[in-house]
């Protein structure tokens, strides 16, 4: 255990232990006294004095690109406790009082020199604590204009072209750039906010709308959101731009600019049957309405699990709900994630892998268990693809993050697909019936709680292995969760699952078969990735112009395929499709696809390099920061300053 986690581990007793605690209060704090549950990346002290509920009155300032107003937070604190510790990064404070408006004394940090992105610790003078008790501070501050979690974007960044926007991103540890709040998964904090934004913006947050906004001064208008159920404060988001609303059910609807909203609406058709599908499977939807908002292309992630307003990426639109999965995948966070949350981030397996095991689940009882298989199919061949390439013994193939391991540099497949394959094995051998009133009974039992993997391991032990010995050793719990590689008892996926497109792949691998154009047409989408992922790395010029002739890859409107056919062609310096790739970098930010392409075009060397740098030069402006970052590690920039003016 950590040296500060001991140190106040007397001062917890009193406050684990006293009568007039909150039960939620009683429960939580002892998880956090766990070595697992201990975030590296946060300043906070939450044994000593905790944020509980968060209440934002902001105004949204698009000119000077900041939000700008108040915070007042709720403090559990512990008997003595005389100080308060919040993550800033950047963060503008004007000043600080106590709840009758009292000044109340802070000091802002120096960052962490060895871990910049942790930001700077705001410390603040509580008055005299003598027993558990609830105070509140109230903080007058502006984010900075370049605050990491809001992107702002010009209207002509927008599909519309005439208004512009805003959204925020706050996993991993962004947050702390627009919130003053103690910014860590396991220090869950219920919320309320008061947004204004100049006429005719709409704002949404991830919280529950308290009606229809009210008109303030200067031609602004101010939105009013709650959250009741506490979530970790990376959940707390909020957009703003020119958006309209469609519904989709009783329960959903969709949020886009106008001149993508009926697209959306008909891609995200499908919601309520998922929901239904995931209540039937692991028990009550406990958040009220699941919406969700299209963002414009800058959005760096797929989806971005928001309480009651699922972030999305406009990539995912096919036409024809292909990529729906990204949807069944947010809408599992609801139980995964959301509802149960990693304490530290070391533990993403338990958010991701679990959510991509319950997303395949929706999945099955949706779209059938054809549909299910190939994308466990293809999950499982992103796994094995990495632990070839990193070897079994490679700290990056755990489950459970290595300590010092940035949120931001955590390998995907082993966070999402192993942790996948972790869940499907042990489905396998205790049975799905047994595994999944387990699984309902966890999300029960831990509702609105952080977890850790010691607690998950536990729960399986003592509901599932019951001290069976030879169940034990037949799962190798410990093995999955701590130890690198794949365990020997995967659950692989069935052979059957793409046996006709595997045959088309050893076909072109050994006479350059190209499939029929129809049968091509026929497939799944997840089929075609296959066939795309399956490819030879090195292909010659007239091969790929007769692939893309054959099946019209350049023009697929499915861009998770579109994708793979650049990748195969930068990789392979095809000079037909770099201006399709400068037009897909131009209008896509997403992070999933933007730094491979780039990457694949900085490999070649002498040839991509170039024109790498001339794509980057004219499209890194309309990236997300996170994206930015990324790109810029790969084209070998390393600050701002080497970035040409946009």
């Amino acid at each position: 255990m950590r040296k500060s986690a001991i140190a106040v581990l007397t001062l917890l007793a009193a406050a684990c232990t006293a009568d007039d605690l909150p039960e939620q209060e009683r429960v939580i704090a002892p998880i956090l006294t766990s070595e697992q549950a201990f975030d590296e990346f946060t300043y906070a002290k939450p044994l000593e004095a905790r944020v509980t509920h968060v209440a934002l009155d902001l105004d949204l300032d698009f000119e000077g690109k900041r939000v700008d107003g108040t915070a007042t937070l709720d403090v559990q604190a512990a008997e003595g406790a005389r100080e308060l510790v919040l993550d800033s990064n950047g963060l503008m404070v004007g000043g600080v009082t106590d709840g009758q408006g009292n000044a109340l004394e802070y000091t802002i940090g120096e960052a962490d020199p060895g871990n910049a992105e942790k930001g700077e610790p705001i410390t603040i003078q509580l008055g005299q604590s003598t027993g558990p008790n609830l105070q509140q501070v109230v903080i007058a501050y502006a984010s900075a204009p370049e605050a990491e979690a809001l992107q702002w974007l010009e209207p002509e960044q927008t599909a519309g072209g005439r208004y512009p926007f805003v959204f925020s991103q706050g996993q991993a540890i962004l947050n702390r750039s627009w919130i003053p709040t103690q910014d860590s998964p396991g220090i869950r904090q219920t919320w309320e906010a008061r947004i204004t934004a100049p006429e005719p913006l709409t704002v949404v947050m991830s919280g529950i709308s308290r009606g229809d906004p009210e008109e303030v001064e200067n031609g602004r208008r101010a939105f009013e959101f709650v959250m009741d159920n506490s979530v970790p404060p990376y959940l707390i988001a909020l957009a703003a731009g020119n958006i309209e609303f469609a519904e989709v059910g009783p329960r959903s609807g969709v949020w886009a600019e106008p001149e993508t909203l009926q697209a959306a609406a008909e891609e995200v058709g499908d919601t309520e049957e998922l929901i239904d599908a995931g209540v039937g499977l692991f028990g009550e939807y406990r958040w009220g309405r699941y919406d969700m908002i299209v963002l414009p292309p800058s959005f760096p992630y797929g989806g971005m699990e928001n309480p009651t307003l699922t972030f999305l990426t406009p990539t995912f639109i096919a036409g024809d709900r292909s990529n729906n999965g990204l949807v069944a995948h947010e809408l599992a966070h609801s139980w995964s994630g959301n509802l149960v949350t990693y304490s530290s981030w070391r533990d993403g397996w338990l958010n991701e892998g679990v959510t991509s095991y319950i997303e395949n689940r929706i999945s099955e009882q949706v779209y059938g268990a054809d549909r299910a298989e190939q994308e466990y199919a293809l999950s499982f061949a992103d796994l094995e693809a990495m632990v070839e390439e990193n070897g079994a013994d490679s700290p990056l193939t755990a489950m459970r993050t290595p300590e010092g391991t940035s949120p931001f540099d955590t390998a995907g497949e082993a966070i999402y697909d192993k942790g996948t394959a972790f869940l499907k094995t042990v489905e396998s051998v205790v049975g799905r019936e047994a595994f999944d009133a387990w699984l309902t009974k966890w999300f029960d039992e831990h509702a609105f709680q952080p977890a850790t993997s010691e607690m998950f391991l536990a729960s399986l032990r003592e509901d599932l292995v019951k001290g069976d010995a030879e169940l034990e050793e037949r799962l190798m719990l410990d093995e999955w969760v701590y130890g690198t590689g794949i365990p020997a008892n995967v659950k692989r996926p069935d052979p059957a699952a793409f046996a006709e497109v595997d045959a088309a792949v050893t076909a072109y691998a050994d006479t350059q078969a190209i499939p029929d154009a129809a049968e091509w047409r026929g497939w799944t989408a997840a089929e075609q990735r296959r066939f795309l992922a399956e490819l030879p790395e090195e292909m010659s010029a007239d091969q790929l112009a007769a692939l893309d002739r054959a099946l019209s890859l350049s023009q697929s409107g499915n861009n998770e395929v579109l994708f793979l056919w650049l990748q195969a062609a930068l990789r392979n310096e095809y000079e037909p499709a770099v201006p399709q790739a400068r037009e897909f970098l131009a209008r896509v930010g997403r992070n999933k696809f933007v730094s491979p392409l780039f990457q694949a075009l900085w490999d070649t060397g002498e040839w991509g390099q170039p024109i790498a740098t001339g794509i980057y030069d004219e499209t890194r402006g309309g990236y997300h920061s996170m994206t930015r970052g990324n790109v810029d590690k790969i084209v070998g920039r390393t600050s701002e300053a080497e970035a040409p003016a946009q």
